[in-house]
């Protein structure tokens, strides 16, 4: 394999397995690490650390990897060889699971944002200056329109000398509305590349945000990484420690970075998060415990999506109280929030979400829960 280092000798199986395939992959394209990597822009290094296996690859990165190789042979990957890398890039993902790997899947997701903005930046750029130039050709025509109109009114005894002219006024009339018409597209255009760029800035400042959560969680708790996420364990790192009568929260979704983003801006909560991958894993855990003051679910999901969850969830009477709050990628429109809203949720936010907003809206739930149960206990007026 050319230049490819010898793998590590410690590597986890899951990043030893995975590493290998990459570099099976990789052998089929037959060039070097540092062409390939001049050829999708990336760092030769990186790359030579993914293929090492001392390092999980983003996903994007296995993907380019996959579609470069279907090019080289020309025919596409089949879908046995796609799940099975799929399977040990979640499986090495999940071994490697810990604040830094969420900050960089955060960084990668913030890079493409910024360079979403920067593009509509310059696209906006482009199109004021094509609406200031056609919008001084129309002026220029509306007082050239006027001359001509003006000297018609006039001089009406020279109306042959002016029929020529006139002629002229019809194709400077179809001259302005054509450019009137462009102007309309440009304006729409630039429109779009305005709310492009509006939508990309506030895509960074979130995941900005939620950087700086997993980055001071990864502080607070210094070498010691989060452990992989196991169908319905608790993720909350001061389990042992938190008081017994707080309630616990319930975390649905089947990709593991969003777990640990999620895991990273509740954990200072002080509550005992419990994780599940799918629909089936968050009804066992309901099924084993009857504490949950919230359910935070992911909406597309494998087999049993989050709808249908949520409604096996309020058919069951132990459980039918128990708010759940949708996280999505499919947006908010008013179609995916009705369905959300008719399958019981108490909420549907978009992706990618707020922290701060989250969290407080966790602690409301959570207060709840808790007046609740005080509101049970034997004696209490």
């Amino acid at each position: 394999m050319p230049e490819l280092r010898p793998l590590a000798p410690d590597l986890a199986p899951e990043s030893h397995a995975l590493a290998e395939a990459l570099r099976e992959l990789f052998c089929g394209l037959g060039i070097s690490v540092r062409r390939y990597a001049a050829r999708r822009s990336r760092d030769p290094g990186a790359l030579s650390r993914y293929l090492g296996g001392t390092r999980v690859p983003p996903w994007e990165v296995v993907m380019d990897l996959l579609t470069d190789l279907a090019e080289h042979r020309g025919r596409p990957t089949t879908p046995a060889t796609f799940e099975h890398v799929r399977r040990l890039h979640r499986a090495a993902e999940a071994a490697a699971g810990s604040p830094r790997q969420a900050t960089e899947i955060l960084t990668q997701q913030l890079a493409d944002a910024d360079r979403t903005s920067r593009r509509s930046s310059a696209r906006g750029e482009v199109l004021e200056e094509a609406l200031l130039d056609r919008s001084h050709r129309i002026a220029d025509l509306e007082v050239r329109l006027n001359q001509i109109e003006s000297r018609w009114a006039t001089e009406r005894e020279r109306a042959d000398r002016l029929a020529a002219g006139w002629g002229e006024a019809g194709a400077l009339r179809r001259e302005r509305d054509r450019l009137q018409s462009e102007v309309s597209e440009l304006r729409a255009e630039l429109a779009d590349a305005q709310r492009r760029r509006e939508e990309a800035e506030a895509r960074c400042a979130l995941l900005e945000r939620q950087m700086e959560l997993v980055e001071r969680q990864s502080a607070a708790t210094p070498g010691r990484p989060l452990p992989p996420a196991p169908p319905g364990a608790a993720r909350a790192e001061g389990r042992d420690r938190r008081a017994p009568h707080l309630p616990r929260i319930l975390v649905v979704d089947d990709e593991h970075s969003n777990v640990l983003a999620l895991t990273g801006v509740l954990t200072s909560l002080g509550q005992e998060l419990v994780t599940a991958s799918s629909g089936h894993e968050a009804l066992k855990a309901l099924l084993t415990h009857d504490d949950f003051a919230v359910i935070i679910m992911d909406v597309q999901m494998p087999g049993m999506d989050g709808y249908e969850t949520a409604a096996h969830i309020k058919r069951r009477s132990r459980t039918r109280d128990i708010p759940i709050i949708f996280l999505t990628a499919m947006g908010i429109d008013a179609e995916h929030s009705a369905r959300g809203y008719a399958a019981g949720a108490v909420d549907y936010i978009g992706k990618p979400f707020d922290p701060w907003a989250l969290r407080a809206k966790v602690s409301v739930f959570t207060d709840l829960f808790l007046e609740r149960r005080r509101s049970r206990q034997p004696g209490r007026v």
